[in-house]
């Protein structure tokens, strides 16, 4: 089981009621269900950036590419990340691949890597040849 922002992008994915409905909504009622009583968890945009970052770069399965998120560098993140692990080189820790987008050691990740790692683990990110326009 994914860690809750995971966890609420598999729901924001899988959810089948959610059929035409924007990624942002999809984020925002699973962060609802899994966050009933606080609030400060629903907004948290760290891990909500990846997540429509990796929708906006036509990442996640059955989510079409589109314009959904403001958040640059949460999208960079999680969108170099995917790139690794499509690559399939090597097999990534959570803090490794985090390092490897990440050039500030002083830096942390902030739930962008879970949200990716929940969706590969699960086949919800969809391969693709990554170029200027990915990040």
């Amino acid at each position: 089981m994914a860690n809750r922002y995971g966890e609420a992008a598999l729901m924001a994915t899988r959810n089948m009621s959610f059929t035409d409905v924007d990624p942002l909504t999809r984020w925002e009622s699973a962060m609802t269900a899994l966050y009933p009583t606080s609030p400060t968890a629903r907004k948290k945009g760290s891990p909500r950036g990846a997540f429509l970052g990796l929708c906006e770069a036509g990442l996640v399965r059955g989510i079409p590419a589109g314009r959904y998120t403001a958040s640059a560098d949460n999208k960079a993140y999680a969108v170099r990340a995917a790139a690794l692990l499509i690559d399939g080189k090597q097999t990534w820790s959570t803090s490794a691949l985090w390092r490897a987008v990440e050039d500030d050691p002083a830096k942390t990740h902030n739930g962008q890597m879970d949200v990716l790692l929940a969706l590969w683990k699960n086949d919800l990110i969809v391969p693709k040849t990554y170029g200027d326009d990915a990040a």
